[in-house]
């Protein structure tokens, strides 16, 4: 699974070809959570609420680019890099 993104411990990776809607994995220790690209709301498991909070802020600065990720995972090629948040 491709990781786009790395900040404060979280990790953010989308599979290639996964099933819909759009999403992707954010893993912080233990936790696991997909969540929605364009509502942004956790479709499964859970983050603790500081991690949410910053997966959230993260996300809703890289729609497009997420986006962008998805549409290139799903034709098996590599979703590429985004800028983690500072």
């Amino acid at each position: 699974m491709p990781e786009l993104c790395r900040f404060y411990g979280i990790v953010i990776r989308m599979y290639f070809n996964d099933h819909g809607p759009p999403h992707f994995h954010a893993l912080y220790g233990g936790h696991e959570a997909l969540v929605e690209i364009d509502s942004l709301a956790v479709m499964q498991g859970q983050l603790p609420p500081r991690a949410h909070g910053l997966v959230v802020e993260w996300a809703s600065l890289h729609q497009a680019e997420l986006q962008e990720a998805w549409q290139r995972a799903r034709r098996l090629e590599a979703p590429g890099k985004i800028a983690p948040l500072e």
